[in-house]
Formats: structure tokens, C-alpha cells, sequence
């Protein structure tokens, strides 16, 4: 299983970007998706999920009203919309896939992906 992560780049604070992580799972649609990230210094960190069924997400504070999480399973991808980006989200982003209907662990993902690096500047 492969989830190759891409999308980050650098950009001024109030931009936007979108992270994309394709997935090689035959049953993508069964899968919920994740996304976390990396600051430097600090501990990895739950940014969104998104159920299988899509009718389920989730965000961490810190995002809220700025992320959006989406899947488009037809192609086994899923999304991350960040908009008003701030300097604290600089960090390296990870996708993951989880069998669990609603992951709310980070060790309740079985696969992830490689990382994608974000950096906002001030």
C-alpha cells in the first residue's frame, strides 16, 4: 500500500494551498483518511479526518474554519484545503489511512504517507 502525499510548497501567511494524497488501496472507499503534521521541535499532530462514507469529519481546533478535508474516492484521493495559512502551520503534512470507522488515535492508522513540506512565511 503506497500514499503519496503532494501539494506543499512555500507561501506567504493568508495564502492557500491544497494537499492531495493518492492511496493504492483496492478498497479506498472503506478507508477513513487523516491527515497530521510535523512542526518542527514538536510532536506529530491530528489535523482532519474524513470517514469512508465521507459524512463523518473531524478537525483540530487550530484549523477549524480554516481546512477542509474532502475525498474523492473515483479516484482514490483525498484533500486538504487550507486557506488564511499562518506561520504556525508550517510543518511537514502527512496523510494516513485508517480501517476504523472514526480513528481517534494516531496509532489507529495502519498505513501513511511520506510527508509533503509546508511553509508559511510571515
Amino acid at each position: 500500500v503506497q500514499l503519496q502525499a503532494c501539494g506543499g510548497g512555500l507561501v506567504q501567511a493568508g495564502g492557500s494551498l491544497r494537499l492531495s494524497c493518492a492511496a493504492s488501496l483496492r478498497t479506498f472507499s472503506k478507508y477513513a483518511m487523516g491527515w497530521f503534521r510535523r512542526a518542527p521541535g514538536k510532536e506529530r499532530e491530528f489535523v482532519a479526518y474524513i470517514s469512508g462514507s465521507g459524512v463523518t469529519i473531524s478537525y483540530a481546533d487550530s484549523v477549524k474554519g480554516r481546512f477542509t478535508i474532502y475525498r474523492a474516492d473515483a479516484k482514490n484521493t483525498v484533500y486538504l484545503q487550507m486557506n488564511s495559512l499562518k506561520p504556525e502551520d508550517t510543518a511537514v503534512y502527512y496523510c494516513a489511512a485508517s480501517a476504523l470507522v472514526i480513528p481517534t488515535t494516531r496509532e489507529s492508522y495502519d498505513y501513511w504517507g511520506q510527508g509533503t513540506q509546508v511553509t508559511v512565511s510571515s
